[in-house]
């Protein structure tokens, strides 16, 4: 049995996809788990919540594919055995004639960029591993985000970057530099774990609208395939603000080991404000900008937290957060304290 916890992007982010530097944390709020233990013949249970095969009649079978779309965990968990067992092959790696059954489950929030997708494939890679005795001597820990990132974009055409799988793979907090010499040179970036403990008081704030599940059909995966287009296209704006994202995370990671919290939380700002310019309003969406707004009419620095859907900032007191849960909630967003991995911040 293994789990994956989901994650934050506290700083840099959408520069992790394009040589970027980010800051990272699993929350212990949500997570995924797999389950997996030898059977006759190999099986994956479909989860009957995430992969519904029954329904109470065609009117809830309309609402539940408008709701959730046509995908499940059930493809995730198929890439993920067949790429397991691609790179087993490739290294020479001799996997017993063992099957087995695995199911899962999640309560990671759908489509509100907290690495839901991700988690449920890193839950299942650590079982595999364990399963067939495969240990870090095998697949080192920095090749095993790279691994995990080529199930969704190689198998299910999934947009996506490293930094989701690199802090689900490392858990606690990562300071990741993606420097493309480093990536072109060893195939993956610089992982530095810092100190969770000395993160500030986090909150989340997230839409609960019942999206698709479907990354590839959401407004996030548009807007970051726009921004791939851009970039590949050498859109000076974009490039200067890859350039920046990274400073921004430089930046972080030392007012986040000296203990400065102002100096965080106006990066975390920066970083929204400069993805509001390059990005836009509209693409952002109106969810997502009245989450920011929320928090800065409280006075808290806020940014989003992945790809869109949810955002995160820093609060001080009690009283504070009651107050930023209560604001979220009165307008039908779910506001929680954020449990850091590695150290309850």
């Amino acid at each position: 049995r293994s789990r994956a916890y989901a994650r934050i992007g506290l700083i840099g982010n959408p520069s992790d996809g394009y040589f970027g530097k980010t800051i990272s944390c699993c929350i212990r709020n949500f997570s995924a788990e797999v389950t997996l233990w030898e059977s006759p013949t190999l099986q994956i249970t479909p989860n009957p919540q995430h992969d519904p095969t029954e329904f109470e009649s065609l009117h809830q079978l309309q609402e539940i594919a408008k709701r959730d779309g046509y995908y499940g965990g059930i493809r995730l968990l198929f890439a993920t055995c067949k790429k397991f067992k691609e790179y087993c092959d490739l290294r020479g790696l001799d996997l017993p004639q063992r099957n087995f059954t695995l199911s899962y489950d999640t309560d990671i929030p759908r489509q509100v960029g907290l690495g839901g997708s991700s988690a449920i494939i890193v839950a299942l890679f650590h079982c595999l591993m364990e399963f067939y005795s495969i240990t870090e001597s095998h697949i080192p820990l920095p090749v095993q985000p790279n691994i995990i990132l080529s199930v969704e974009r190689q198998e299910l055409e999934i947009t996506a970057g490293l930094q989701d799988r690199v802090i689900q793979v490392y858990g606690g907090t990562v300071f990741m530099d993606f420097n493309r010499e480093l990536m072109e040179r060893q195939h993956y970036g610089d992982y530095l774990r810092m100190d969770s403990r000395r993160l500030p008081p986090l909150f989340l704030a997230y839409s609960d609208n019942g999206s698709s599940s479907y990354p590839g059909s959401s407004e996030s995966g548009r807007i970051l395939s726009n921004l791939r287009f851009r970039y590949e296209s050498g859109d000076p704006e974009v490039l200067k603000a890859i350039e920046s994202w990274a400073g921004l995370a430089d930046d972080a990671r030392g007012a986040i080991e000296g203990g400065e919290t102002r100096r965080l939380g106006e990066l975390m700002n920066a970083n929204f404000d400069l993805r509001r310019k390059v990005i836009g309003e509209t693409a952002l969406g109106a969810d997502n900008l009245r989450m920011i707004q929320i928090a800065r009419d409280l006075g808290h620095p806020a940014k989003f937290s992945g790809s869109g859907g949810a955002i995160v900032g820093i609060y001080q007191t009690d009283e504070e957060f009651n107050l930023l849960q209560k604001s979220y909630e009165s307008e039908g967003y779910k506001c929680v304290r954020v449990e850091v991995d590695g150290g309850n911040a």
